[in-house]
């Protein structure tokens, strides 16, 4: 049985906070080739300082060098409630109705996010029925 990937969930990530939904929903929101559905690392670089080690209380200590390493630090989602955010409805031009996603952070930072982010008008609605939108780039 093959996986459809459209249906496979993608979490983006903007200032505040992510949103989860599924690969198909993202690309008619955002747009096929758009850079938040795939986002690259950022390389962050560390520096140790030189200082003494001791493997047991009471042992000797040993010296460490100071050093210096770089890594790729890839997007990762911040776990906020139990299931992992609110559950948020959207609906945008093209999306033939409603559609479940999950949202950290607060709504107006995705607000302001969607608001720079999407080439469809979009609106959406929280748990407790607040309705935000609708959001679209502005261009001048």
């Amino acid at each position: 049985m093959a996986l459809d990937p459209d249906a496979q969930s993608v979490t983006i990530n903007y200032p505040g906070g992510s949103l989860r939904m599924a690969m198909g929903n993202a690309k008619s929101l955002f747009g096929e080739n758009n850079p938040n559905l795939s986002p690259d690392g950022e390389q962050k670089t560390v520096s140790v300082k030189s200082h003494t080690r001791t493997r047991v209380i009471g042992g000797a200590s040993t010296p460490v060098e100071a050093t210096t390493y770089t890594y790729t630090q890839w997007p990762v989602g911040e776990g906020g409630n139990a299931a992992g955010g609110e559950a948020i409805s959207l609906r945008w031009d093209g999306s033939e109705g409603w559609w479940t996603a999950r949202m950290t952070g607060s709504a107006w930072e995705l607000g302001s996010f969607l608001n720079t982010s999407v080439p469809n008008a979009v609106e959406f609605k929280t748990e407790n029925g607040t309705h935000y939108g609708p959001f679209i780039i502005k261009t001048l």
